[in-house]
């Protein structure tokens, strides 16, 4: 690790997430150990597949789930993700709109607004504790290029039906009062996001549909999804639906390499800042942090009163490969850390506890999906783009619907059946990435001295059809 980089005496690197070593991580369950029969089999135990299992049986608690997991529930995404519960749309509303209408993809919108709300209501009822507070997610312009960029990104919600109770900008005496971000020169917020503890949020939820009566089997990969049976080494499970919620990791099922690109995004956390710097910078209402930057940063204050600071770094390995430890390379540590202290200076006093990384599910046109075909049983919900948190509840809730067979408002949405084409093979995929990545960071540089976006980024945009 550079020297430039200080790091905590106790500092480590991947072990799933700072956010299980904070929580404790958990006991597996014990492995399928032989041949079962279900009504509904899911591949994964994620938040796709926890939330799916704990709506049907809320709905039909007669219903026998089964849940397959390599590792343990929450190993993925859904326990290392910066803990956004964010409103913010998982795909394209002029996407979704060719195809189904401006009305659907703003109804999809309004969706996902409540859906905050709805994760919210459901840890209180079953009593999870994730460390939530609701208090909105700050973006912040540090450049005339950015700034430019925030203004279009509030222009473009206006219409899609997004008022200025969903999105809007700050003045200068609010941005101030709110978070003091180093080099602001404006700043926009919305209240429909909320901080969370991945982790507790994650676990919680597997308690709860345990006790619901869904048998959760960890430790044991499934090797093969195929209509209406999952096949593991030590047993196979057959049942009427069975359904696919992998995420970042389906290119390891076979045949589905190109379906979704398995995209990195790393994280590093501070130790705990004393509260002469929340004094000086402000962030009182745990707000979520973002920029207008291409190659973007999130970030949150924890319960605990760290940040914890996040970005792209190796953006994809070759072949869709993934890396499932979490291992953070020490250059993108380094960067996260020169980042985070352009973002707070107050903060270099300060050093870095743990590094890790997580990988997230990316559609060809960067749009999510559910799908269920009946005549075969089998389903999908994913390619969150990062904006897993949330879209994951919607899409429990949808995939409730369409296995029970009840047509809703929810199955009549823009991303229910969506049909994308595959990522180009290799090596197109790994060189057409990791050029859009470089010309977004090559983009950033020059716009530091730029009134516009680059047009670098634009050409960016092109390869990918982000």
């Amino acid at each position: 690790m550079s020297t430039r980089v200080p790091l905590a005496g106790d500092f480590v690197n991947g072990d799933v997430s700072f956010w299980y070593r904070s929580s404790g991580v958990p006991t597996p369950l014990p492995s399928l150990d032989g041949d079962r029969e279900a009504d509904v089999v899911i591949v994964g135990a994620g938040f796709t597949g926890l939330w799916t299992a704990y709506y049907l049986k809320k709905a039909r608690p007669s219903l026998d789930v089964v849940i397959l997991e390599q590792e343990f529930a929450g190993f993925g995404a859904s326990g290392r993700n910066g803990g956004w519960l964010t409103g913010d749309l998982a795909g394209s509303h002029s996407r979704y709109a060719k195809t189904h209408g401006a009305e659907a993809s703003k109804s999809l919108q309004r969706e996902m607004y409540d859906s905050v709300d709805e994760v919210i209501a459901v840890c209180a009822a079953e009593g999870i504790d994730a460390d939530i507070v609701k208090g909105g997610v700050l973006t912040v312009a540090r450049n005339s290029a950015q700034t430019v960029r925030l203004h279009e990104v509030i222009q473009n919600a206006r219409l899609w039906g997004m008022g200025e109770e969903d999105l809007r900008l700050l003045d200068a005496t609010e941005r101030e009062r709110r978070l003091r971000v180093a080099g602001t020169l404006e700043a926009s917020w919305s209240p429909h996001c909320a901080r969370i503890h991945p982790a507790k949020l994650v676990q919680g939820l597997a308690r709860t549909v345990r006790e619901l009566g869904v048998r959760i089997y960890e430790r044991t990969p499934v090797l093969e999804i195929a209509p209406h049976r999952a096949v593991t080494a030590t047993g196979t499970v057959t049942a009427p639906y069975v359904i696919r919620a992998t995420e970042g990791f389906t290119s390891e099922l076979r045949g589905l390499r190109r379906q979704w690109l398995p995209m990195n995004s790393s994280m590093i956390v501070t130790e705990p800042l004393p509260a002469a710097f929340w004094e000086a910078v402000g962030w009182q209402d745990s707000e979520l942090l973002g920029d207008m930057a291409h190659y973007y940063m999130y970030a949150q204050r924890t319960a605990d009163d760290r940040i914890a600071f996040g970005g792209r770094g190796k953006p994809y390995l070759y072949g869709s490969r993934v890396d499932a430890r979490g291992h953070t390379h020490d250059w993108t540590v380094e960067a996260l850390w020169n980042l985070l202290v352009d973002f707070f200076p107050a903060a270099a006093s300060s050093s870095v506890a743990h590094a890790w990384s997580g990988v997230l599910a990316v559609p060809r046109d960067w749009c999510s999906t559910t799908h269920l075909d009946p005549a075969t049983g089998l389903g999908w919900a994913g390619g969150y783009t990062g904006h897993g948190v949330t879209t994951t509840n919607l899409a429990g809730r949808t995939l409730r619907d369409l296995i029970l067979g009840e047509p809703t408002a929810l199955t009549e949405m823009p991303w229910v059946g969506r049909k994308v084409r595959a990522w180009e093979p290799e090596p197109l995929r790994w060189t057409g990435v990791h050029a859009m990545y470089r010309l977004y960071r090559m983009a950033d540089s020059r716009e530091r001295s730029m009134p516009r976006t680059s047009v670098l980024a634009k050409f960016a945009d092109l390869i990918t059809g982000h």
